[in-house]
């Protein structure tokens, strides 16, 4: 099993975080629930609470074993929810669940649905591993309708460094921020991570 303090600063390459989350697959589950995952199940609130999206096909982006495909079928019971991840073994588990329509492999920032537009797109405790985030915005503007909506999770100490609300501003001529939560917990019973890491989540809207 690949060693759990390399989630702090991330994996490292596309392969090495394949192999990472192939092996982890099995056991991902049950250890995220151990550290006390808060993002699935506080983004399905921040969306209901907001209580502006409506959505007939959903992308759920490195969905991994559907934890927050989970949460999207409780959200929008009668929704299409698609699904895609780098882990080809996550996925074999998340088919188990009855979650999504259709599964994919694929690296969340390189997707392309030629013939279906979303409604909701979202990338939840994944952009850590985001390499190109212009590339991604760009992406998601593609893949989504007009006034369709995009929410994702960024961790807090990686928005500052990255500058995150920059680069939001980058795109607001095209993915408007419609809410940014404040910072919450993220892994708050695993050692590396507890109080000291949090996360935001937003929420975009295309026009």
């Amino acid at each position: 099993m690949t060693n759990f303090k390399s989630l702090v600063s991330g994996v490292g390459s596309l392969n090495k975080t394949k192999k990472y989350y192939n092996d982890w697959s099995k056991n991902y589950d049950k250890t995220l629930k151990i550290w006390n995952y808060q993002a699935p199940k506080k983004s399905s609130q921040f969306l209901k609470k907001l209580n502006k999206v409506r959505a007939n096909n959903i992308l759920d982006l490195a969905c991994g074993t559907g934890l927050f495909g989970l949460e999207l079928k409780k959200l929008y019971p009668k929704s299409i929810i698609y699904g895609s991840d780098i882990s080809k073994e996550s996925l074999k588990i998340a088919h188990t669940k009855n979650i999504y329509y259709d599964l994919k492999v694929n690296n969340f920032e390189q997707f392309n649905y030629q013939k279906i537009k979303f409604d909701l797109i979202s990338l939840i405790g994944s952009m850590t591993y985001c390499k190109n985030v212009d590339k991604l915005f760009i992406n998601i503007n593609k893949n989504i309708k007009e006034k369709g909506f995009f929410i994702f999770t960024h961790r807090v100490d990686l928005w500052e460094k990255q500058d995150f609300s920059n680069i939001l501003k980058k795109f607001n001529n095209s993915l408007k921020i419609i809410k940014i939560s404040r910072p919450i917990n993220y892994l708050p019973l695993n050692k590396d991570f507890n109080n000291k890491i949090k996360i935001r989540m937003v929420l975009l809207q295309k026009y």
